[in-house]
């Protein structure tokens, strides 16, 4: 490939990329509420027509605290001991998935949203240190289980989710609801509030053109809304002079 031709394609890239709409999803391992906003929301709509308009930014941490003692860090958890376990293979799931180059069809991206999405499915109740990774990984087509599992049980695992933590105090301390979801790092609470149960109506008002069929189909469908109301309204005046 010349210099050209891959200077073109960096080029496209790069707008692309610059195009997508930057998410935050603030959540965790063990919370209902996330498992319900990562599975039913977040998961169908980017895997479906918003695949290609959306950068999601992972902060498995939520209502969690730590402390530092020298190099150790200490977690105490919203929903408990697992739920610390929990996040720190959610944070390193995050670090080290990739994507190999016969596996075309997937991106990093994709592959930690798959993965993600099954942990929060199946992820509830677990005893001490099992997780169930390694099935998440062997149906989602990701080889680096072993990778995760090892930074989840060492020190880097606590200073990833360390920095999450961080990151998540950085963003509101303490944060007041999880999940929260962020959209081009502006919060709006009334966003966040629709996002939890119409991620997809969100994302239409953020998204740039050529937009998803579903969401020219919504504007479609509040177009007629609008046309259609004030008709009927009209249409009924008329109704009650003709007969009364």
């Amino acid at each position: 490939m010349s210099q050209k031709v891959l200077g073109l394609f960096v080029a496209f890239i790069a707008v692309a990329n610059a195009l997508k709409v930057p998410i935050t999803v603030y959540y965790e391992s063990l919370c209902p509420d996330s498992a319900k906003l990562i599975t039913e929301q977040i998961f169908p709509a980017v895997k479906g027509e918003f695949r290609e308009h959306v950068d999601i930014t992972w902060v498995p941490f939520g209502k969690s605290s730590f402390s530092t003692q020298g190099s150790d860090v200490f977690f105490t958890c919203h929903h408990g001991p697992n739920e610390c376990y929990g996040n720190k293979v959610h944070a390193c799931a995050i670090e080290h998935i990739q994507a190999n180059s016969y596996q075309v069809e997937f991106t990093r991206e994709s592959l930690t949203l798959d993965f993600i999405n099954c942990m929060m499915k199946i992820g509830k109740n677990f005893p001490d240190n099992v997780y169930p990774g390694a099935k998440c990984a062997r149906d989602n087509q990701i080889n680096t289980w072993e990778n995760i599992q090892t930074c989840a049980n060492s020190t880097e695992g606590s200073h990833l989710l360390q920095k999450h933590g961080e990151t998540t105090m950085k963003f509101m301390n303490p944060l007041k609801n999880v999940p929260t979801i962020v959209f081009k790092n502006q919060f709006d609470s009334k966003v966040n509030d629709k996002a939890q149960n119409d991620l997809v109506g969100v994302l239409c008002s953020y998204v740039s053109q050529p937009m998803p069929k579903i969401c020219a189909s919504r504007n479609s469908a509040v177009s007629m809304t609008a046309v259609s109301t004030p008709f009927m309204a009209l249409l009924a005046y008329a109704l009650t002079k003709l007969f009364f």
